[in-house]
């Protein structure tokens, strides 16, 4: 009956009919090419990768952001996004070929056997991974496995000559989407997230709720280098700060129709100022929730033009695992704004080096660089300010990026991971020592910051007014960078370059401490766009 029905509309002659005949045609055509040459090719061929091959070919003809991914690609691409991964619970870093511990993770499978911080994982299931070269990533593929499942790790642990077996049973470990959340000022909040994933708005509501008890009354949210995630992620964050009936974003494509997002009125944040700060690498739900917040007049963007990605993908999981992304339509900010920077379809090279032709055309360092056409300009839904699409989300207050910040000399020390490594040594070393001086609990407040009447002679506060760097950890990396033949060419850029390499070093020492929260808890004191956000909340409405 179906088939009838198809020969009927095809006899007809429309337009769909037309569009049915050629689909019917253009699908005939590829399942002839692909037997063709799996049947009779002069050489074997891998049909699989036939498949792939045409698969990829369609899609590059398309937009930048359409792909295809094979089963391995899609579970790296998805576990950061799903909230967790099944392992053993540390963080780490790889000391030359070594893997050294940096953190267990909280209550995590490791932890609750006794590998601390500072161990060096030497063999797994009795098989060496130190001093073979093992790459990163099959040291991860052993360590991980499914929940419940045994793995048994050999570890040198300073000060104890032997080996030290443990047997970890495998868990799911949490992958946080926030970085950090602290009391920037007496009233001053400050979250930065990551990315937008499954349980980004848990994290958020959590930290929200844990700041306001500590008196925060406005928010400086820090999506700098956020590469997006979850539309849906970015939406419930934007419920917690938008008032009913406020639009937050709307999506609509060719044949998806238009859908819109509101917030529902029972957000835990609707009144305290907020600033957003953003930069070139603020991707997609990203440019998502800064849009929405300048278009609703709900929060003041600062720092520089992101990176311009307004199109919204659909996961197609096809029969082996593999997927494929297909955009599927635009999203548009409350004012109507889609914010998709141009492209050719079939073209991505100069799409892929949109960033450093932004950079060469000096939009990084100056404002008056950028430019918009009078027909991308919108205003903002309540106090009517101009607005532009065309390109990312444009800040309301540009903050350049200081190209003389970081001497040659230390870019080059940390591109060798001379600065890290020597953290990696020191931090061994001196743990033991530093948790007896300063304690591991760390005092809610920032670097400057500290709840009156409250003591500083233990925690992150006294860490932060006391803690210096030794004098002979920084002359070491010089002295390894000298063998390495990297030397500063003048005492300006040495000192310029110690005094920059001594504050990253002390956040490193932090987090080797305490958390990632310590960490920006010590670079934020000297980030110009920080400074701009705190300038922005001293200015009042």
């Amino acid at each position: 009956m179906a088939a009838a029905l198809l020969c009927l509309a095809i006899l007809a002659g429309g337009p769909q009919a037309r569009a049915d005949k050629n689909s019917e045609s253009t699908l005939r055509k590829l399942a002839i090419a692909t037997m063709a040459i799996s049947s009779l090719y002069v050489d074997s061929v891998d049909d699989t990768k036939l498949a792939e091959d045409a698969i990829r070919g369609m899609l590059e003809k398309l937009d930048p952001h359409s792909s295809y991914s094979t089963p391995k690609e899609v579970k790296a691409l998805t576990e950061p996004l799903q909230g967790n991964f099944e392992g053993v619970g540390v963080q780490f870093n790889m000391l030359e070929d070594t893997l050294l511990v940096v953190q267990t993770v909280n209550g995590g499978p490791s932890e609750k056997v006794g590998i601390l911080a500072g161990d060096r994982f030497v063999t797994v299931n009795d098989t060496a991974i130190a001093g073979v070269k093992m790459s990163k990533e099959d040291i991860m593929r052993r360590l991980r496995g499914p929940k419940g499942t045994k793995v048994k790790i050999g570890v040198r642990r300073g000060g104890i000559a032997d080996m030290i077996y443990f047997t970890v049973t495998r868990d799911k470990i949490p992958l946080n989407t926030v970085d950090a959340s602290y009391m920037l000022r007496p009233t001053i909040g400050y979250i930065r997230l990551s990315s937008f994933g499954a349980t980004t708005h848990d994290e958020f509501t959590a930290c929200i709720k844990e700041l306001k008890k500590q008196g925060m009354t406005d928010l400086v949210l820090d999506l700098q280098d956020n590469g997006g995630g979850y539309l849906q992620a970015a939406a419930d964050v934007l419920n917690e700060l938008l008032e009913q009936g406020d639009l937050l974003v709307y999506t609509q494509g060719r044949t998806v129709r238009r859908q819109e997002f509101r917030a529902k009125g029972n957000g835990i944040f609707q009144k305290g100022r907020v600033v957003v700060l953003v930069n070139e690498y603020s991707a997609s739900a990203a440019e998502i929730v800064s849009g929405a917040l300048q278009d609703q007049d709900r929060g003041t963007v600062v720092g520089r033009r992101t990176y311009g990605k307004g199109l919204v993908q659909r996961p197609i999981d096809l029969p082996d695992g593999s997927m494929i992304r297909l955009t599927v339509a635009h999203y548009f900010t409350p004012s109507g704004r889609c914010i998709q920077k141009p492209y050719v379809k079939g073209d991505k090279k100069d799409y892929l080096h949109d960033l450093e032709n932004r950079f060469k055309h000096g939009e990084f360092t100056c404002s008056d660089s950028i430019h918009f056409a009078d027909s991308l300009k919108y205003e903002t839904l309540k106090l009517r300010r101009a607005v532009y699409g065309g390109g990312g989300v444009m800040p309301d207050y540009f903050v350049p990026l200081d190209t003389t910040r970081y001497t040659k000399c230390h870019r080059e020390l940390s591109a060798k991971s001379i600065i890290l490594n020597a953290n990696l040594r020191y931090a061994e070393k001196a743990r033991k020592e530093l948790l007896a001086r300063y304690g591991k609990e760390p005092y809610p407040g920032g670097v400057n910051y500290v709840p009156e009447g409250k003591a500083v002679k233990k925690g992150f506060a006294a860490f932060a007014r006391e803690y210096t760097v030794p004098q002979e950890l920084l002359d070491g990396i010089f002295e390894e960078g000298k063998r390495q033949g990297i030397t500063p060419k003048d005492d300006a850029e040495r000192e310029k370059t110690e005094t920059m390499v001594a504050r990253q070093l002390k956040a490193l020492v932090a987090r080797d401490l305490w958390t990632m929260t310590e960490y920006f808890r010590i670079v934020n004191e000297d980030n110009d766009f920080i400074k701009c956000a705190l300038e922005r909340l001293d200015t009042p409405e």
